[in-house]
């Protein structure tokens, strides 16, 4: 038997996304930039697209632009929102538990002469909102706050977050990091104060290479790509119109029977959760602890197991997780930046996994898992003690 439990990492794409890929790619496989009617199909895809994506939002479909996914989106967001708004300020604050795709533009951007603040977190990986209050200052441009922490789950005090910066100065830009949150929850960013919203396609079993900014409509940000003047000159490029057409259907599907999903994840959710506290010598991380939390994600640590280990061994049974960002796999293993700024012991450090679920989890997957932890975590630790 398999159990992929990785869905954070990304997700396995909808048959309905897949055909409409195919078909925009062999037979309406027009330049959405061309006059003819192939052409005009190509953009009727882009424009349908846009409109459902918008809905989701509520905002409008003139905010929506397509990009390659949730890196570029937040690279955008931030070096675009800042270039543009230099004259105003040169500060910008963010979270210490952000994204690389967050925290590597900031670094650039102090390279530029930004001064960035980080937020500290608490022990659940959460923002105290006294620390943002006490970071906003005459100078800031730009705060920037991932909404659903991609490693442990937690969730971040967006709202309430939102509404202290613009009541400090409502021409404060407000950036969100929703690649975990979106199709998870109903996000409004008018209605919220968000200015820019990132949004990844294959975390939402939308096509890979696909996602959206939302840039609300009175938002100064300077385009990162320059060209064929696509995307009203603000993201130059030939439109990626078969990612499009699979990640405006994968919105639409991700909020159909929107209560539906959310009580299977719920109910997948707290079966994991129930189980693994059966097991000795493990720790629950983050919000996920309480039963909070983002509704996919729960990051546990196994006392005296490596994470890697554990990893490995649970593959080799056919159960697939992951030790923290999927972005950062492919290198040895470094000490999550997260879990080090949530203050965790050591032997906690080194031995946390996340299991992260879909509307594709089964009961018998998450069974399945328990049962071999079950079955390897007492050999693993006698593996180690010796």
């Amino acid at each position: 038997m398999e159990a992929y439990l990785d869905n954070s990492a990304t997700t396995r794409c909808m048959d309905s996304v897949k055909d409409i890929v195919v078909k925009a790619m062999t037979e309406d496989f027009g330049n959405p930039s061309s006059k003819h009617a192939k052409g005009v199909q190509a953009e009727r895809y882009l424009r349908e697209a846009r409109e459902e994506i918008a809905r989701t939002l509520k905002v409008s479909e003139k905010e929506i632009y397509f990009t390659s996914g949730g890196t570029e989106s937040d690279n955008w967001a931030l070096i675009g929102a800042a270039l543009a708004n230099r004259r105003a300020g040169n500060h910008i604050i963010t979270t210490a538990v952000e994204h690389a795709a967050v925290l590597q533009p900031m670094a650039y951007l102090k390279e530029q002469g930004f001064e960035v603040t980080y937020l500290p977190v608490d022990r659940q990986g959460c923002v105290r909102l006294e620390d943002l209050q006490a970071a906003l200052k005459k100078e800031t441009i730009l705060v920037s706050m991932m909404y659903i922490n991609n490693e442990v789950g937690t969730k971040e005090p967006v709202e309430e977050a939102a509404k202290i910066v613009k009541e400090y100065n409502p021409q404060i830009l407000f950036h969100v990091d929703a690649i975990q949150a979106y199709g998870k929850y109903r996000i409004y960013p008018k209605r919220t104060g968000i200015d820019l919203l990132s949004v990844s396609g294959h975390k939402i079993h939308g096509p890979k290479g696909t996602g959206f900014l939302y840039i609300g409509e009175k938002v100064k940000i300077k385009p990162l790509i320059l060209g064929g003047g696509q995307q009203k000159g603000m993201r130059s490029g030939t439109d990626n119109v078969p990612g499009a057409a699979g990640l405006g259907l994968a919105a639409r599907e991700a909020y159909s029977s929107f209560e539906e999903k959310l009580s299977h994840l719920a109910a997948i959710k707290e079966r994991f959760l129930r189980r693994v506290a059966e097991l000795p010598d493990t720790v629950v991380q983050g919000q996920a602890a309480d039963g909070g939390g983002a509704p996919h994600i729960v990051s546990v640590s196994f006392l005296g197991v490596r994470s890697e280990v554990l990893l490995h061994a649970l593959e080799e049974r056919g159960i697939y997780v992951s030790s923290g960002s999927a972005c950062s796999s492919n290198k040895k293993l470094p000490v999550s930046t997260v879990l080090k700024e949530m203050k965790l012991e050591s032997s906690l450090l080194e031995s946390t996994v996340r299991f992260s679920f879909s509307v594709f989890t089964t009961e018998k997957e998450i069974d399945y898992c328990l049962e071999q932890l079950e079955e390897l975590l007492p050999m693993l630790r006698r593996f180690t003690r010796h």
